[in-house]
């Protein structure tokens, strides 16, 4: 999964696609350097950022999206209206940090047959970073993950339809999120969907600014895929790719 942030203030690549046809441009790039999929977001969920209004976000994600139409896309979004209005216009996927929580977000989807992705975080993104606490990480994580997985299938959303994020770096120390690297496996048995690319606790471990991230981000690909990572969300789709090859030629390894 490729990222094209149509935002002013995404905390890696903010501003840089935030023109339609930049952002177009992009996602194409990123589809010929291998993405299967592309993930459009009109709001930013950096830790500080702020909420947009559902205009604003529509007015960002839909002169995209419309141009992307022979192009598998996933829109970010956790607003209902921006949901219907993505999958009006042939959205293969909707990734929603909040879980389809907000109201009328379960209904908004069922009746497609897109993909869902359904992510924890603990918290707001405005403040979600400020010294979040659990007394299991791992196990409230899984309780909610578990939980949402049965709140979609109970509204009418087949369970092949589902895949899950335990969202990395919302709400969470740099130790939270290696713990929950290290157990991957263990929060869900739908597919997992694993989004480490250049976020601060690469910055944490390296000392390094988001755009100096690129081998911290390709060693998370590799552990997450050790891990049970089904899909990864990056940046840096041409360089994943390669870890990917690599990884899978290891695992065939001996095999003709």
């Amino acid at each position: 999964m490729g990222v094209v942030n149509v935002t002013p203030d995404s905390f890696s690549d903010g501003g840089r696609f935030e023109d339609a046809e930049a952002a177009i441009a992009h996602a194409h790039r990123l589809v010929e350097e291998g993405a299967d999929i592309v993930d459009v977001g009109g709001e930013s969920s950096r830790p500080g950022a702020a909420p947009v209004s559902e205009a604003e976000e529509l007015r960002r994600i839909l002169p995209v999206a419309r141009q992307l139409r022979d192009v598998p896309v996933s829109v970010d979004t956790r607003k209902p209206g921006v949901m219907r209005a993505a999958l009006d216009f042939g959205a293969s996927m909707i990734n929603d940090i909040e879980a389809l929580q907000a109201p009328g977000a379960l209904e908004a989807v069922a009746k497609s047959d897109c993909a869902i992705c359904l992510m924890h975080k603990k918290g707001d993104p405005a403040t979600m970073q400020q010294d979040p606490h659990y007394g299991d990480v791992v196990g409230e994580v899984k309780a909610f993950l578990d939980d949402r997985v049965k709140s979609a299938i109970e509204s009418g959303i087949d369970a092949g339809r589902l895949v899950v994020d335990p969202g990395f770096g919302f709400g969470k120390t740099v130790a939270h999120n290696l713990l929950l690297l290290h157990r991957l496996r263990e929060l869900s048995d739908r597919p997992i969907l694993a989004g480490l690319s250049r976020k601060s606790t690469l910055g944490a471990i390296t000392g390094r600014p988001a755009g100096e991230r690129l081998a911290g981000s390709l060693a998370m690909v590799l552990l997450a895929l050790q891990a049970g990572a089904t899909m990864l969300r990056v940046h840096d789709v041409k360089e994943t790719r390669d870890v990917i090859a690599v990884w899978q030629a290891y695992q065939g390894k001996g095999q003709k």
